[in-house]
């Protein structure tokens, strides 16, 4: 006899799970490795000439190879997530370890601008998106929204990849371990 499990509604609110906080949640998952990611897109609606505009990301992942899909996870309601909604072309740089000072300063919550972040950082504009690729990266995306998905309180922002480089070999990746930045011993 064939045994079939019912699912919640995916509309149905389901509550947080009994005995779990928020800070157990999140010491739990701060012992996952993450490598750490620069998602940019160039948003055309801001001021005369539009603003580039960054999020250091560790929620990034490949999701197919054919179509070539990756995906980021963008908290609600802030700029990127707000950016994304309306710029479906955007770029991510994959960090190398010697980029840290990159990532803590796209890290930063509260900011209202992006335009000085960007001022002292090698990059090139994508040909594809517009988006900014920092330089010396290990590799560089270039990427269309194919999909967005609410997930609690972020969106996952599902891209085809359009280009993709590998323009540094040097240095290794830049890691999410604990709360800090590392790298591979």
């Amino acid at each position: 006899m064939l045994q079939t499990t019912s699912l919640p509604r995916p509309d149905a609110d389901i509550p947080h799970a009994d005995g779990v906080s928020n800070d157990e949640f999140r010491a739990a998952l701060a012992r996952l490795a993450a490598g750490v990611v620069l998602v940019t897109a160039h948003d055309p609606e801001d001021g005369p000439r539009g603003e580039d505009v960054g999020m250091t990301a560790t929620a990034f992942m490949s999701v197919s190879l054919d179509p070539p899909l990756v995906m980021v996870s963008v908290r609600n309601e802030s700029r990127m997530d707000d950016v994304l909604e309306r710029q479906p072309l955007w770029g991510v740089s994959v960090l190398s370890q010697s980029q840290r000072h990159i990532a803590g300063r796209f890290a930063m919550k509260g900011r209202v601008s992006d335009r000085l972040l960007f001022e002292d950082i090698p990059y090139e504009r994508g040909a594809e998106t517009g988006a900014p690729l920092v330089g010396g990266a290990l590799s560089v995306l270039q990427c269309r929204t194919e999909q967005r998905v609410t997930a609690g309180d972020h969106t996952l922002v599902i891209g085809r990849v359009l280009t993709a480089a590998n323009p540094s070999a040097e240095g290794g990746p830049l890691l999410y371990f604990r709360g800090k930045y590392g790298k591979l011993d």
